[in-house]
């Protein structure tokens, strides 16, 4: 097995701005779009390329093998009047999977008019980093993790010092991705709650957080009958982690809840065994990508205040798990009839959005492998957002699509709050066979009150089962960069 991981082997790959090609690189990208000139450097026409099945659309690759020196690339960007920073960031995650093995690659990409030089120096870094990630875990064969070490970006005087700063900034946002990945990759004996809380504690002493670690006892004075119910059932103890930023004058204050099912059996409520039971170690994703976000506030001077809550626990089947019919009471004294103890993840973050709004939130966001129910929807390339706060809802809607990562708004249909009505409680945890993602976010709201509010449900985009642009096989680490991207923009 080895001991590095993917995010530590992120650090170390090299990105370097530079005026022309190093003479040591094994691959160089050369963008060529669907109209205009193409690129000297390849020694080929636009009828050759078309020859080859080439037509610089967008995606399109074609390796230029050499008798001597680098292989050339010719990455297609499409309509160069229509190119993004998401176009971008894919470009350089399609020349990164193209190159193979090659440790070294350049490419012009940065140096492009039309996209501004900081944001593409942010998505061409992002996009090559991220499709560079391969988690090795415990394979004894390490053959498969990632050759990538230098990434030079050739650009002009014009563009070099934007390009250089959104290229450090994108190496921070990458590695963040590549923790939450890495976490929720881990196999759930080798990432416990425990565990969990000990690798937070670490991450914030790197990074400059403020960090508390609350145990079951601690839990359980507090009143968080959520977390205390849900891992009645596991021998393993709860942990909650709150971690602190907190700059000088800060632009406001924004909380984060995360949820951290370290493994979902779905308790008494038994999942199947089938696929989706065996990628219940990634049902703590949502607090993977809150400890990624977090780790780099300080780095990127963020001016806002930002806590953060880590809510982490097993759901697991046992003579002491909790019941159908039981009734837990959370931090704001709020009570919920277990009618599906599958339905967990709401019932740990229940008490940690109790302790944001206790905490004098300016707003709040939580983000959960929450319901099959936003898979059905929306299937698994988007995620789900709901709120009680349109402008605040549409913060994150942009933070999410500056960082293509996609997600969808459905609605807080009140109208649906009957369907969690209890005869024996203030409601039940779950609503019935339809609109289950919108019950959930029903059911979260009863913890927030009046604060803005979003709840980013990432079931279906937690995971991919093979290579996709910039996205690797396994955990996605999703939300890690939308929540960078709001952190780092809030303001009250």
């Amino acid at each position: 097995m080895s001991n590095v991981s993917p995010s530590e082997i992120s650090r170390e790959i090299s990105v370097e701005i530079v005026k022309s090609v190093p003479r040591t690189v094994e691959a160089v990208g050369l963008p060529v779009a669907t109209s205009g000139a193409v690129p000297r450097q390849l020694g080929l026409t636009r009828a050759a390329l078309a020859a080859h099945g080439f037509e610089g659309k967008a995606g399109q690759v074609l390796l230029v093998p050499s008798a001597s020196g680098p292989t050339l690339i010719a990455l297609g960007i499409g309509d160069p009047a229509e190119l993004t920073a998401n176009g971008l960031r894919n470009a350089a995650a399609a020349l990164v999977r193209a190159a193979g093995k090659r440790a070294s690659i350049a490419t012009a990409l940065a140096d492009i008019e039309g996209v501004d030089s900081k944001t593409a120096g942010q998505a061409i870094v992002e996009g090559a980093l991220l499709a560079a990630y391969k988690y090795i875990g415990l394979k004894s064969d390490t053959s498969g993790a990632t050759t990538l070490t230098q990434l030079s970006l050739v650009v002009g005087d014009k563009r070099g010092p934007g390009v250089r700063a959104g290229a450090e900034r994108g190496q921070v946002t990458a590695t963040a991705t590549f923790l939450a990945r890495d976490l929720a990759n881990t196999p759930p004996a080798y990432l416990t709650a425990r565990k969990m809380a000990e690798r937070a504690v670490a991450v914030a002493a790197d990074t400059g957080l403020g960090v508390e670690v609350f145990d079951k006892d601690k839990l359980l004075a507090m009143g968080c009958g959520g977390m205390i119910g849900v891992n009645q059932g596991s021998v393993e103890p709860p942990r909650m982690v709150k971690l602190t930023y907190t700059p000088k004058n800060p632009t406001g204050h924004l909380v984060l809840v995360g949820k951290g099912v370290m493994y979902d059996s779905g308790g008494i409520s038994l999942k199947p065994s089938d696929g989706m039971h065996a990628k219940m170690k990634m049902d703590m994703s949502g607090a993977a990508a809150v400890l990624g976000a977090m780790s780099t506030l300080k780095a990127l001077k963020c001016k806002a205040q930002v806590t953060a809550y880590l809510m982490c626990t097993d759901n697991l089947p046992s003579g002491s798990a909790f019941k159908l019919g039981d009734v837990l009471t959370f931090r704001n004294g709020k009570t919920a009839e277990i009618h599906n103890t599958d339905a967990e993840g709401r019932l740990v973050l229940a008490d940690g959005l109790s302790l944001a709004v206790e905490d004098g939130a300016d707003a709040i966001v939580d983000i959960a492998t929450l319901t099959g129910a936003a898979v059905a929807a929306l299937g698994p390339k988007i995620a789900a957002v709901l709120g009680n706060d349109q402008p605040f809802v549409d913060r994150v809607k942009a933070a999410a699509g500056r960082t293509d990562e996609s997600i969808w708004q459905l609605p807080l249909a009140k109208e649906y709050r009957k369907f969690i009505d209890s005869q024996v409680a203030d409601m039940k945890n779950v609503g019935g066979p339809y609109g289950g993602a919108i019950t959930a976010a029903l059911f979260l709201s009863e913890f927030v009150g009046s604060t803005p509010w979003a709840h980013l449900d990432i079931a279906g985009p937690m995971d991919v089962d093979g290579d996709d642009g910039w996205l690797s096989r396994g955990a996605t680490g999703f939300g890690t960069r939308t929540l960078i991207d709001l952190a780092t923009s809030f303001s009250r």
